[in-house]
Formats: structure tokens, sequence, C-alpha cells
């Protein structure tokens, strides 16, 4: 059996497949095809079979065509070439008799992610958006919107856009909404598909004909209109109305979006709505799979900000399952925490203690604080809940509730008696960081009301050489110093050793600058140390300020139904920036187009003439030099930026110089090598001073994707001397700026290399 992906492997199907016997025989010849289908699937690489696969497609079997398609989609990039074969294969399949056939045709040659493919693809997408059958209309729409992706930064062509919108009346429901589509793509820079109101009126009528996805594609684009009148606003809510009630979630989220952003001036409406979408939520919240659970329990936490208590008579639905993960369980706490009420309270604590006990330590401490939020209200029962959590030494429940009981002791200073009645033994439990620095504050700032509160602070004084972390120890410095000044007999001593001991004998510097500072303190003045350590013990606004304020709907409504109430905000607005940049495929024209015998630049004071020496041909030498120094670095140079001398004169003049850098240069200079190694990386020159001037001159420009302007003059003042680099940037980016000469240094660095 030859070895899978060999050299026998790829002779034995190149041999199956141009033998005429197995082409004679539809089913042999098929299975040879899914025999290379299969070995490209487990990451062989058949790209040599590419002919022999080609010419597998031009038969008549729409699944073996189907196959070909698949393979050649996938090989394309490595056999550009060869790749213009299947292309006029292709071309002749888009005449086809069957529809099936036309539109595979078309969705292969959208695919073929190759440089050059758009001149082949423009006449077949025409005639495809034309076609009497949906299919291939179908596949021609969602073809232009790849073809116009693959061009680049090219000028869209105004014909095809009017053609997509002629295309919004086709009497295919999903032509309808692949034109959408495919117009918010190709005018995404224009701010994507314009909704007027003869669009909007023929897409509300057309909405009984389209599918669930379709549905919800036409409300999402529809937010772009704004009716004329307050009787057209409520003539299209009344044709939305049915939606409201629809058996897919995301037509529901979809139309109650839409509900919401049009009735931004009728706050009832909106109240309406939010009521009547209550159902369908709930129904998700309880639905099997576990996106959809979380994506509306997200949902359902945005509306309680302007509804408080919307969904607390359904308070048992938001109860935690066993099964359920924990990401979806903390969800449902903290919407429990919000559906509190006096009529419910007894049950959610009783549910929430349960938690409390759970064998995964995050979810029995988050059950912990959601408890410890509830106590801002109902401080009694749920003090007495965490007191007895506290009987079950363990360290994880002991360590979060006395983390509840400062906060308590901070936010809600009538609980701060029961608080210090249950501290006592607490210390022998609590082992991590944020137990212990909780556990020393409270002893520090309340313990006046703590009988034994020097003793527990003078054990950890004992054991602080053994203690890890350092917070721990400026917190006891802390805590220690304000206890000292309510009970002094029982903490000097200790106070003084501990002092001692952070000055002299500890490492960490944060913790000795801070045993130092309250060393001077004391020697000032007890008065002095009243004065900086005895602020307030508790500060009850705070929990108002914590509190989540009513909101207005209209504050969150455009959010509603993005990702922005599942991430937050602030992060998806941040992850929305981030977004990568897909390459692409137009063919620029030759920079040799743009050069010029002369070109007159004003330097910083004078004028030179310099020459532009015409575009050279690649070299063997220049080869070698594209293949080892391919575009470096994280950023994205445009590859054709059409700058005249003028306008570099005149921006270099008003800018300054971002950055300069030396360069060991041996020999002459080589102006068609400099110039082609640069062309590799998208920079252009500008102007360049004739070979064996004294001194060498060179200008030259680039610009990124974001519209950062990068320019550039080299500097040789004599050979066998340093090329001097200055660097010039239009908006002040430092990570483009060192991208960008990183970029410079190894196209620079290896012609030096290569020339010596």
């Amino acid at each position: 059996m030859p070895y899978l992906g060999g050299e026998e492997a790829q002779r034995e199907l190149r041999r199956a497949l141009s033998n005429p016997h197995v082409q004679a025989d539809p089913a042999r010849y098929r299975g040879a095809v899914l025999r290379v289908i299969r070995l490209m699937a487990q990451g062989a690489d058949v790209s040599g079979l590419f002919p022999e696969m080609v010419k597998a497609g031009a038969v008549p079997d729409v699944v073996q065509k189907k196959l070909v398609s698949f393979y050649v989609r996938a090989q394309a990039p490595r056999q550009p070439q060869l790749a213009l074969l299947a292309v006029n294969s292709l071309r002749k399949d888009c005449a086809h008799p069957s529809p099936a056939v036309r539109g595979l045709a078309l969705r292969t040659m959208c695919g073929l992610r190759m440089p050059g493919i758009q001149e082949y693809l423009q006449q077949p997408l025409v005639s495809g958006l034309r076609d009497k059958a949906s299919y291939v209309r179908r596949a021609a729409v969602l073809g232009c919107a790849k073809m116009v992706k693959m061009q680049g930064d090219c000028e869209v062509d105004g014909a095809l856009v009017n053609e997509l919108y002629s295309l919004l009346r086709d009497q295919d429901p999903i032509v309808v909404v692949n034109c959408l589509r495919a117009l918010e793509e190709i005018l995404k820079k224009e701010g994507g598909v314009v909704i007027n109101k003869p669009i909007a009126h023929h897409l509300l009528n057309r909405m009984p004909d389209l599918d669930q996805w379709g549905q919800s594609e036409v409300l999402t684009f529809l937010l772009r209109y704004k009716p004329r009148s307050e009787d057209e606003l409520f003539d299209i809510l009344n044709l939305l109305d049915g939606y409201l009630k629809s058996s897919s979630p995301s037509v529901v989220m979809a139309a109650t979006k839409l509900f919401l952003v049009l009735a931004r001036e009728y706050p009832d409406v909106q109240a309406d709505v939010l009521v009547r979408v209550k159902g369908p939520l709930l129904s998700a919240c309880t639905s099997e799979s576990r996106e959809l659970c979380f994506t509306a329990l997200c949902h359902v936490r945005q509306i309680l900000r302007s509804l408080p208590g919307h969904f607390s008579s359904h308070y048992k639905k938001f109860f935690c399952s066993y099964s359920e993960p924990h990401y979806i369980k903390c969800q449902k706490m903290e919407v429990l925490c919000e559906l509190v009420n006096d009529e419910n309270v007894q049950q959610v604590l009783e549910e929430l203690k349960g938690y409390c006990t759970d064998v995964s330590v995050e979810l029995a401490q988050g059950a912990i604080f959601a408890i410890a939020n509830i106590a801002r209200t109902y401080t009694e029962q749920c003090v007495g809940i965490l007191t007895e959590l506290l009987g079950l030494q363990q360290e994880h429940i002991t360590s979060a509730v006395v983390r509840a009981f400062r906060d308590l002791a901070w936010l809600c200073p009538q609980c701060t008696d029961a608080v210090c009645q249950a501290l006592p033994g607490c210390e022998d439990t609590i082992q991590d960081s944020e137990g212990k620095q909780a556990l020393v504050w409270l002893l520090g700032t309340h313990g006046e009301k703590i009988p034994n509160a020097p003793y527990v602070l003078e054990d950890f004084v004992e054991n602080v050489r053994s203690e890890s972390f350092p917070a721990v120890k400026m917190e006891l410095l802390t805590a220690l110093l304000r206890l000292f000044l309510a009970r002094p007999a029982e903490c000097q001593d200790t106070l003084g050793r501990l002092l001692y001991f952070c000055i002299e004998e500890e490492q960490d510097m944060a913790v000795r600058d801070r045993g130092l500072f309250y060393y001077r303190l004391l020697q000032a003045g007890v008065e002095e140390v009243k004065r900086v350590l005895c602020s307030p013990k508790s500060d009850p606004s705070l929990g108002l300020l914590g509190d989540q304020s009513k909101q207005p709907v209209n504050a969150w409504a455009l959010e509603f139904n993005t990702l922005a109430t599942v991430y937050g905000r602030e992060r998806w607005a941040l992850a929305a920036t981030q977004q990568p940049v897909e390459p692409s495929y137009s063919c620029s024209p030759a920079a040799g187009s743009r050069s010029r015998d002369t070109e007159s630049l004003v330097s910083e004071g004078d004028k030179e003439v310099l020459e532009v020496p015409p575009d050279a041909p690649v070299s063997e030498g220049n080869k070698e030099l594209l293949k080892a120094h391919p575009d470096a670095g994280s950023l994205s140079l445009i590859p054709d930026v059409s700058l005249s001398a003028e306008e570099f004169e005149k921006i270099w003049l008003s800018l300054d110089t971002s950055c300069q850098l030396c360069l060991p240069w041996c020999g002459p200079v080589h102006a068609d090598t400099i110039q082609t190694a640069l062309r590799v990386v998208h920079i252009q020159t500008i102007a360049m001073s004739r070979a064996g001037a004294q001194p060498w001159k060179a200008y030259l420009s680039a610009q990124d994707d974001s519209g950062c302007l990068f320019l550039t003059e080299l500097l040789l003042q004599a050979a066998d001397s340093e090329l001097q680099v200055s660097v010039k940037q239009n908006e002040a980016k430092p990570e483009a700026l060192q991208s960008f000469i990183s970029a410079l240094r190894t196209v620079l660095e290896a012609v030096a290399g290569l020339e010596s």
C-alpha cells in the first residue's frame, strides 16, 4: 500500500485519473476523485494532481463537478498558473444548460483566491445576475461581494451597485436577502446599503416570504429607516407585531430591537414590548442550547436595568440546574440578586445557600458574594446565613464570607456588631491572601469591638517571616497601627516588633517603605497619626453608588441583540477595533507607470535635481533577495500609493522627524536593486539621485491600511560610510512606526549585504 500522500500514492492516482478506461466508467472515475479529496482532507499535498483534477471536472456528473470544485478552490493558491486552466473550463460551465452547473461554476470561480481573477469574473457574474434560475442569481449576488472584496481599494463599479439594488425586487426571497448582504459589504466604506421609504416598505411586504434567517436579517437592516410620520411609524409596528411571537429567538430579538428603536419617543410602547418579549426570553433561558441560554440571560440583565423586578414573578426560572456550566450559573445568580423582593427573599436565599457548598470553589464563592449583595437590603437574614457558613470550617468558604463581611461592614454600618461577633476563630482557617487581608482589615478597623483582636494580630506578627504575600504584610502594618490608637497597651510591643522586622529584615521594598512611613509618622506624634489614619470606618453612600440606577430604555436600545450585550460595551468596542485585516488580491499597476525622468524636490533649505531611474527587471540576485526578505512585521502597507513629488515636498516640509537611524554601508549604491527590493514591501520611490552622485539621496513614501503616511529620506554622504535614514509620520502611531522601520531596515540591510 503506498504511503499516505507520498509520491507513489500521487503517481498511482495520476495514472488512475489519466486512464481512459477509468474515465469511461463514471463510478470508477468518481472513486478516483474521491480518493484525492480524501487525501487532501487528511493533510496530504495533492497539488501535483491539479491538471488531472481540472480535466476530471469536465464531465456531466454534477456530483463529480462538486468534488472537483472543492479541490480547485483549495489548491488554486498553490498553483496560480495552472488555475487558469480551471478558469477556462468554469467559464464554459457558466453557459451550461443546467442551472445547478451554472451556479456551481460561479461559486467556484468566486472562491479562487488568486491575483488577476477579477477580470475573468465580471462577465459571468453580470450574466448570472440576469439568469432565469434563482439558484444562479443567488450565487452571482454573493459572488459580486467576493469580487469587490478581492479588488481591495479599487473603485466600486456603479453599474454593479445599481444592478444589485434592482435585484432587491427579485421574486426569490433568498436573492433579496443576499442582495442586502452583498450591498452592505460592497458599500461598507460609504456606510452600507441605503434603506429609503420604497425599499423599506417593499421589504416589509416581503417579510412573510422569507425564512427565519432572512427575516432577522431584514429586521436588522430596517433599523436604518426612520419613518416620516407617526401614522407611518405605527403602521410599520402593526405589520411587525406578529414577529414578536415567532418561534425563532433570533426573529423575536430582532423585532424587539426594531420596536425599541422606532418607538424611542414612546416609552409606553417600549415597556409594552418588553412585557410581551418576557415569554420568549424565559423560554430561551431554559433552552438546552447553552449559548442561547447565556445570551438570553445577558439580555434579561439588560432589561432589568430599566425595569427592575420585571421578571420577579418568574424567579424560579433562574434557579440553577446541576448540569449547567459555571458561566450560566453565575449569570443566573446575578439575575436572582436583582429579582429579590419581600415575597421571594426567603426562597432565593435558601437556593443561594445551597450553592455555597457546591464542589466548584468559584461557584460557591460566587453564591456567597450574591448573598452579601442581597444583604444590603435584607441584612439580618443574610448575615445569619453567612455566619452559619463559617461553621463549616471550609477554607474557601470562610475566606469568601470574611471578604463579604468586610464589604458589609464598610457599606452597611448597622451590621458591624453582628460581623464582629462572628469573626473569632476565622483566623485558623483562612490561607489565601484576599481572605487574610479582609480579616486583618476588620480586626484593625473594628478591633475595639472584638475582644481577642490584638492577640490574633499578634499571631500574624509572629508568623510574618513565613508570610508570602506582601499585601498581607502592608495590611497588617496599617491594621495594627490603627488598633494601637484604640488599645495601645495591648498593641505597643507587637507594633514595635512588626516595625523592626519591616524596616530591618523585610526584602520587599513596598513593605519596607510602608514601615518607614509609619515609623516616622509615630515620631511626629499620636495626634498626627490619628489625623492620617483615623478615616471613616464605613461609607453607606458607596452602596448607593454601587447599585445600578434605573436607566432609560433608549440608553441601551441600540445595543440590544448585539454582542455588546454579551461582552459589555467597553469590551466589545475594544474587540471590534481589533478585527483582522483580510488580504486583497487586486493586481496593482506597475510602479513604472508612475516613474519620471526628473523630479524637483526642496530639501531642508535648498533645491536639488534628483533622478528616479526607471524600473529595472528583477535579476537573479534580486530574486533571491525577494525570497529571503518578504514583507515583515505586523504592518500592512498599501501596494499602490499615488503621491506626487509636489505633494511629497509639501507634506515633508510640514512634518517633524519621527525617527532617525544610521546603517553601515559599503560600496556604491545600485539604484535598481534598492528600488526593486523596496517595491516588494510596498515602499514607493518618489525621487532618487543619479548613480555615483555624492551625496546620494533618495525619498520614499509608504502608507498603511489605516491611512498613516510614512515619508523617508535616505542620505549617503560618501561611499563606504553610514547610510542616514530619516522617517516622518503624519500620525503619531509608535507601534506602526516601529514596524515600518523594522521592514525598511530589513530591506536595506539585505541590499547592503547583497551588493557587498
